[in-house]
């Protein structure tokens, strides 16, 4: 089956989970309390089991050299992004969180159970970058575009669990040390659930907002094709001009893992950021939950012009 295909049926089953959340609120068998519950579950337990799991590989010289690639496309992404975004900023009078749901993906949530369905789970260590480098940005850059002033919140990158988790799991990785077999099948059973609670989360958000208002806001929608197919279509022409899968070997793959997770929609902790720096957190969840249900036409799109192209 094309890679394009596996991605649409992939997504497909995400958003029934999601409508399977939705469904919950509307029926009132949950309150949107539920919502944070899942949420504190998927942050501090699911992800950085994902993650520590990810890195129990063979340290193969191969795998090494992937893991540099990926790192380097990943901050190459970013910046792009960034640098987009700031250009862009004046012409189509973009709110810092239009800027920031612009920039920063839903990676951590969607990544992981796709680029496993599509790839397969020796992929899953490389998007590792990419969320590895979002989040120091989501601290640095992130918390300066909201705040709108230059102080950095150095402790909440040195507490943030998920860092923690990498820096164990990249630890793990490059001394070569292998954890129990039952401690690290417990972490990848619990990892495994990180697709179908992500997206019970998005579903029991969406039940939240007025469903007419969202979807009946046009900006909503130049805001989310922007994010879902301008951006990627400019990492695609760069991506082929420069020939970047030639550096590696498995190049294509590898890449194909750090460009799925840029072509995920607009991240949800971007509406987090947005309550704690008193922006418009309402309007990032409208962006969240519009990219996401656009997300299962482009991101199947986006995908086959990638393989099709680079």
């Amino acid at each position: 089956m094309a890679v394009s295909l596996i991605l649409l049926v992939a997504i497909i089953k995400l958003f029934l989970i999601l409508l399977m959340g939705f469904c919950l609120i509307k029926t009132r068998k949950l309150t949107p309390a539920a919502g944070h519950v899942l949420s504190v579950l998927l942050v501090y337990i699911i992800l950085p089991c994902v993650i520590i799991h990810s890195f129990q590989l063979h340290a193969s010289p191969a795998v090494e050299k992937g893991l540099f690639f990926a790192f380097i496309a990943a901050v190459g992404v970013h910046i792009i992004f960034i640098l987009f975004t700031a250009v862009l900023r004046k012409p189509l009078q973009l709110q810092v969180v239009e800027q920031a749901s612009l920039i920063y993906t839903n990676a951590g949530i969607l990544v992981f159970p796709l680029v496993t369905e599509i790839l397969g789970p020796q992929y899953v260590i490389y998007p590792c970058t990419y969320m590895a480098v979002q989040l120091l940005l989501l601290w640095t850059h992130g918390s300066y575009l909201m705040s709108g002033s230059g102080a950095i919140n150095i402790r909440g990158i040195i507490t943030n669990i998920n860092i923690i988790a990498i820096v164990i799991g990249a630890i793990l990785f490059l001394m070569k040390i292998h954890i129990p077999a039952v401690i690290d099948d417990t972490m990848n059973m619990v990892g495994s659930t990180i697709g179908p609670v992500g997206m019970l989360i998005t579903g029991i958000a969406i039940a939240e907002k007025n469903i007419k208002t969202v979807f009946l806001n046009l900006r909503n929608y130049k805001q989310a094709l922007w994010r879902l197919l301008v951006y990627p279509a400019v990492l695609i022409v760069i991506f082929a001009a420069v020939h970047a899968t030639s550096y590696v070997p498995d190049g294509k793959h590898i890449l194909m893992t750090v460009f799925i997770a840029s072509i995920t929609p607009a991240a949800a902790v971007v509406t987090s950021l947005a309550e704690f720096y008193r922006q418009d957190a309402p309007y990032a969840a409208e962006l969240c939950v519009v990219s996401t249900v656009l997300a299962l036409v482009t991101m199947p799109c986006m995908l086959f012009i990638f393989d099709t192209v680079v």
